[in-house]
């Protein structure tokens, strides 16, 4: 029996996607798994695992074979606030109401004072 995993399954997906497009970029390339395992400094068994897009191998390894296959510029804009959508639609429901520079307060209302005349 297989231990139920903690992965939803839109990661587990992508995950799967990740590692089925890593496969099919090694492959353009024409690198056999035997060279990019070497490139990657990892095993043929661990880089199996990850172009099956295998949850128990760590996002370093990920990393190093997307470096082998001079891709590793993309990990880095996987969590970029420019497409945050989500982030961003909070941030716009958050922003205050009015913007003060730094050490300035709102006026107070100074209460007339008394003359104990009419008001003429």
């Amino acid at each position: 029996m297989q231990p139920v995993s903690p992965l939803p399954i839109p990661a587990k997906r992508a995950l799967r996607k990740l590692g089925q497009d890593m496969r099919d970029a090694r492959k353009r390339r024409r690198i056999p798994m035997e060279l990019m395992a070497e490139r990657a400094r990892i095993s043929r068994s661990t880089l199996t695992k990850v172009e099956k897009g295998d949850e128990s191998v760590a996002l370093g390894i990920y990393a190093s074979v997307l470096f082998a296959l001079g891709l590793v510029g993309g990990l880095g804009n996987l969590a970029d606030p420019a497409t945050d959508t989500v982030g961003r639609s909070i941030e716009e429901r958050n922003l205050p109401e009015r913007v003060r520079l730094a050490g300035t307060r709102p006026k107070k209302a100074h209460p007339k004072a008394s003359t104990g005349g009419s008001d003429d």
